[in-house]
């Protein structure tokens, strides 16, 4: 585990942000990136500038590593970003923060969104009341996300409950925390992402 912790932080590092994916460990004093903000090794704090291509291609890096996204994958949802109606880079963000893994994290049924789709996989989360195992279903207005209720006395889960006031809980879903259950109240929107994400320089490096 200890191993695993310092190569998540020196990701963090190499990226130059936290990409907060050991949930609330990000949020603690023991966030080790908060220690050491720079890049790992022996040089680490006197790199140059990068080009234009290496920065939009690390923002990318940057957001698929958040959301714990493979390429193929993030490709996809870039493409159907284009085809809806508004701005592609907001229209992609909005889509990655609607899978079902990120609501879940979101709500605080998970520590981190990797714990979130493990918790989806092993069929522990419901929506309007059916079993869903899918991490990437995309959620939609109105549907209520919440865990079944033999899975509830789940230690590691109710520790994530208690520790997602730390990070709040975003206003477009609202969360029922005694009844293990959480409703999607409308579409986020741009400002609900708090992350600093450039999704512009995404979109640029697609559109070469």
């Amino acid at each position: 585990m200890g191993r695993y912790i310092e190569s998540v932080c020196k990701m963090c590092r190499r990226e130059g942000m936290k990409l907060f994916l050991k949930g609330n460990r990000c949020y603690s004093d023991k966030c080790a990136f908060e220690r050491r903000s720079y890049a790992p090794g022996q040089h680490g704090q006197g790199r140059g500038k990068a080009t234009a291509y290496a920065t939009q291609l690390r923002e990318k890096q940057r957001v698929k590593r958040m959301y714990g996204i493979m390429e193929s994958q993030f490709h996809g949802y870039f493409k159907k970003a284009e085809r809806l109606r508004g701005i592609t880079g907001e229209n992609l963000l909005m889509l990655l923060e609607r899978r079902l893994d990120n609501v879940a994290y979101r709500l605080g049924f998970a520590s981190s969104r990797n714990d979130a789709r493990q918790l989806i996989l092993h069929r522990h989360v419901l929506i309007n009341g059916k079993r869903v195992n899918i991490p990437s279903y995309i959620v939609k207005p109105g549907e209520i996300v919440e865990i079944k209720e033999k899975s509830r006395n789940k230690a590691r889960l109710n520790e994530s409950l208690e520790a997602v006031e730390r990070r709040g809980v975003p206003q477009w879903l609202e969360l029922d925390k005694a009844n293990y259950k959480g409703t999607v109240k409308v579409m986020p929107k741009r400002d609900d992402i708090t992350m600093p994400i450039q999704e512009q320089l995404i979109v640029e490096l697609y559109s070469k």
